[in-house]
């Protein structure tokens, strides 16, 4: 999990070394800009009093997320061009809620929920750009300024290139005003986006060249990966693409107005930038949510009666079926009953006993009778499907959440396998060599078990008397040569993927 890394991460922010700038766990890393990790280490640092450190830090993730809907609430409602301006702006924040990308990305510990909030207040300055140019364009180039310290260049340009595409396209924006729009956005986003290789250049300026051959490298080929992020766009950006889809028919002999062509070009924009940089993995795409919303808003009043009656009815058919499947899991894992459904949650998750835990209990049934007076009560208008839809989606999100956290967590922790490697090596090690070790695994055996591995060096084999292995659990494919010997053979309950093998030098 995402979050099983976040403790050695914030070493980015936080730590007291010179080369912790750039660092996880002692090694070098500089896969993410930092923005989210700073705004991270203050959330763990403000809440330490009340929370462990990964707790009060896993707060940054709800407040991005919440700053992406306050910003593309007002977005949608300078933009609205229907009489009920609140009902289109509720809309795109509804839109956004319910997408499915969104929903499985949000809980984690990503950059790009960062960038989505960037994004979002991108849009919300370019809906001021003409009533308030020189504002408006400071807050536009921090938005992309913020962008580029979330995710690194795609954000910045495809917003940048969207905007200039707009003030070309779009007449009424084609006036001074733009020139000074631009004018103040340009240096700040430039200020704001060097500050990061700034800091690096003052601090570890031997991290600077590997920074930025990371930054500027392009994961995968154009084509392959744009042909990914259209693929996985069917579930990730649902029911976003639809109505956006719909928007765009509706309102096709009006595609040059700043409200119908800016959402568009910046979705457009931004998967084609998202593409050329890559890599192809659905989370890169969290950025395109937030225009896509924009314009799907637009669609939602001017959807057909029935077209909204299906989307509403799948929406309450599909969310009550998922959640009496997410009870009825933890009935079986409370109750033993029914006896097939118990079984599946101890075997793939072996040891798991399911605590009963009163508040999250308590809120899981407080979601449900929520849901059920909304699927039951709701009266009809325009943007009921939307709303169920969102709230579906919210109902799904926090049912799991509470009730089945022990046991996701019971089978995804490293804590567990951290502490049982720690336990295991003598406290007289000089040191560990790990050895096809992930970022993410390591960062888990500094944060929980304060052990950081050292790389290991193929032509310094004993360098260290004890190595740890990554591998696969039916194959030991990168055993150490016989003069090494197995002390521990450990992983997570039920991971058919990973295990961690121990071996000690033989003297």
């Amino acid at each position: 999990m995402r979050w099983a890394s976040f403790g050695a991460r914030r070493l980015a922010v936080t730590g007291s070394t010179r080369a912790s700038s750039a660092c996880i766990a002692g090694q070098p890393w500089g896969d993410d800009p930092p923005l989210f990790h700073w705004i991270a280490a203050v959330f763990g640092a403000a809440l330490g009093w009340a929370l462990p450190f990964h707790d009060a830090a896993r707060v940054a993730s709800g407040f991005l997320v919440l700053v992406s809907l306050v910003f593309i609430y007002f977005a949608a409602k300078s933009w609205a061009h229907d009489p009920d301006q609140h009902g289109t702006a509720a809309s795109a924040v509804l839109i956004l809620v319910g997408s499915i990308g969104l929903m499985v990305h949000a809980h984690e510990a990503t950059t790009d929920l960062a960038a989505l909030a960037a994004c979002a207040g991108a849009l919300a300055a370019l809906a001021y750009s003409q009533s308030r140019p020189v504002t408006m364009g400071a807050a536009f180039g921090a938005a992309l300024g913020a962008g580029f310290l979330s995710t690194g260049f795609p954000v910045p340009l495809s917003l940048a290139a969207a905007s200039i595409l707009a003030h070309l396209v779009c007449e009424p924006w084609r006036t001074r005003k733009g020139l000074v729009f631009f004018g103040v956005a340009t240096p700040v986003a430039v200020a704001i986006a060097a500050s990061w290789p700034l800091a690096l250049w003052l601090r570890a300026p031997e991290f600077l060249g590997l920074w930025w051959s990371i930054t500027t490298e392009a994961h995968g080929g154009l084509a392959a990966n744009l042909r990914f992020f259209l693929e996985i766009a069917a579930w990730f950006a649902w029911p976003g693409w639809l109505l956006a889809a719909w928007a765009m028919w509706s309102l096709r002999r009006r595609w040059r107005e700043p409200h119908v062509f800016v959402p568009l070009a910046a979705s457009l924009v931004a998967i084609l930038g998202t593409a050329a940089f890559g890599p192809a993995q659905d989370v890169n795409s969290t950025v395109v949510l937030a225009p896509l919303a924009l314009l799907a808003s637009h669609g939602v009043a001017r959807l057909p009666r029935g077209g909204s009656a299906a989307l509403d009815w799948f929406g309450v058919m599909t969310f009550t079926l998922f959640a009496a499947l997410v009870w009825l899991g933890y009935a079986a894992m409370m109750l033993g009953a029914p006896v097939k459904i118990a079984q599946y949650f101890a075997k793939t998750a072996p040891g798991f006993t399911a605590p009963f835990r009163p508040l999250p209990f308590l809120l899981a049934l407080a979601l449900t009778a929520a849901w059920l007076f909304l699927a039951l009560r709701t009266a009809p208008s325009a943007t009921r499907g939307v709303t169920r839809w969102a709230a579906g989606v919210v109902l799904l999100w926090g049912t799991v959440a509470t009730l089945w956290l022990p046991w996701v967590d019971h089978q995804r922790s490293y804590r567990t396998v951290a502490l049982q490697v720690k336990s295991l090596i003598p406290s007289d090690a000089p040191c560990v060599t790990g050895r096809a070790l992930g970022t993410a695994q390591r960062a888990a055996l500094a944060y929980h078990a304060r052990l950081q591995t050292v790389p290991y060096d193929p032509l310094k084999p004993d360098a260290c008397p004890l190595q740890l292995v990554q591998g696969n659990p039916t194959y030991e494919s990168d055993r150490p040569d016989t003069r090494w010997r197995k002390i521990a053979d450990v992983g997570r309950p039920g991971d058919k993927i990973e295990r961690y093998r121990l071996y000690e030098r033989q003297k």
